[in-house]
């Protein structure tokens, strides 16, 4: 059994035990969530339930594992014979989640 779920602009396929790496998610490790936001669930065999655009009721419950940060991302801005060179740093702010369960 899978679902689709949509959390930060992105959807991810899980199922349950899966850890995914999300956009950062307000909480402390050990605390539990609901996403709502399922788009479709499918079951062995039968054919997948598509959400218009979501599944009322379905729910997919997961623990938060971590906050971290992802690796370091260079930003370098050149223009040539302009004598302009910019160079930034990113690191995105991550949430580590493992899925507990999906409730349809």
């Amino acid at each position: 059994m899978y679902a689709v779920i949509k959390t930060g602009g992105h959807q991810y396929r899980v199922k349950e035990g899966d850890t995914l790496h999300v956009e950062k998610i307000e909480g402390n490790p050990g605390d539990t969530l609901r996403f709502s936001d399922v788009l479709m669930i499918a079951r062995g065999e039968e054919a997948p339930v598509v959400g218009k655009p979501t599944i009322a009721g379905a729910v997919v419950e997961a623990t938060i594992k971590e906050q971290t940060r992802d690796d370091k991302i260079i930003v370098f801005k050149y223009k040539r014979r302009k004598n302009y060179k910019k160079t930034q740093g990113h690191k995105q702010r991550k949430t580590v989640v493992e899925i507990n369960s999906i409730k349809a």
